[in-house]
């Protein structure tokens, strides 16, 4: 079993069964956290917690959509952390009740070990008078993970404002990969933000009933509503944005088949009336040959008619802007 144990006053020990159960049993349990659904695991939450068999078949699988459920005096959370932009996001299920709390992931957690070592440096949480501990240290923890999102979403915003920059001076494929790759990540962001947004309005409106929870908890939940919102508004602004980067893209790949297009016209008409003269001139009428001939006539005719045409069409396309 890995993962550890931690105490009311902020230490931590390596988990396994009988230190947990311990800790339980004394009422020393502040929080319990997992690393991996083992077997181990699982018969640690089945048989010394008595978790309900639905909610253990949830935990066994990850890749599971955020929500909450309530199983008797316990809720059941599944919650997201950000890693770095376009990274892996971080899937965290959790159990809460007025005598523990436990956060079983699949993968290290930045946020889960920053607050793991916060809790160590300031000496655990408190047990005074009706404060809900174990409720404040669950919107520590919602609270770290959510905030994970801030960070990514800064340095998203950073790189979409260098690939617009990149984007009107000379687009690419690069910039169109680039888009694309961002595109990805933030709408699978999105798919699991939205949903964590209604956890939120769920634990703060009621819906689901919160073990212990008082008038002095909630500014706790309202906090944790407050910045999932906040992060759910980032996510469509920079949709829009990178909505707005495409088209600007295409606009300006556009912009530049139509230059290249307008370049092979022009080249194009230049040579339209010069094909005409070599065309005329070269009849083989014994008139045109006969009449038509010395240096004089290959000059003013043959050489000056073609220079005169592009010279004429140079000031027609100067006059109209072409050039």
């Amino acid at each position: 079993m890995d993962g550890y144990v931690v105490s009311l006053d902020g230490s931590s020990v390596p988990a396994d069964r009988a230190t947990a159960e311990r800790a339980l049993t004394s009422g020393r349990l502040l929080w319990l956290d997992l690393h991996g659904a083992d077997d181990d695991t699982m018969a640690l939450l089945r048989e010394v917690f008595k978790f309900h068999p639905v909610a253990l078949d949830d935990v066994g699988e990850f890749g599971q959509r955020p929500k909450a459920e309530n199983f008797g005096d316990v809720v059941y959370l599944v919650s997201y952390a950000a890693t770095t932009v376009l990274g892996p996001l971080i899937e965290v299920h959790a159990f809460y009740a007025e005598r523990f709390l436990i956060t079983v992931r699949k993968k290290g957690c930045d946020s889960l070990d920053q607050v793991r070592r916060q809790l160590a440096a300031t000496g655990g949480e408190p047990a005074s008078g009706d404060r809900p501990v174990r409720l404040i240290m669950l919107h520590h923890i919602l609270d770290a993970m959510i905030d994970s999102f801030f960070a990514p979403l800064s340095d998203l915003d950073d790189r979409i404002d260098a690939l617009l920059e990149q984007i009107f001076v000379r687009p690419s494929q690069d910039e169109l990969r680039d888009l694309l790759q961002m595109q990805r990540w933030l709408v699978t962001v999105r798919k699991l933000v939205t949903p964590q947004r209604d956890v939120m309005a769920g634990l703060l409106s009621g819906i689901v009933m919160v073990p212990g929870r008082t008038a002095d908890s909630d500014p706790y939940l309202r906090d944790l509503y407050d910045h999932v919102i906040r992060i759910s508004d980032l996510i469509d602004s920079y949709r829009d944005l990178l909505s707005n980067g495409m088209d600007a893209y295409l606009s300006m790949v556009s912009n530049k088949l139509n230059e290249v297009m307008k370049q092979l016209t022009i080249i194009a008409t230049v040579f339209l009336p010069l094909s005409f003269l070599t065309g005329f001139f070269g009849q083989n009428f014994g008139w045109l040959v006969g009449r038509v001939g010395g240096l004089a006539s290959f000059l003013v005719l043959g050489i000056g008619s073609e220079v005169v045409a592009v010279a004429g069409l140079y000031a027609l396309f100067r006059r109209r802007g072409w050039l």
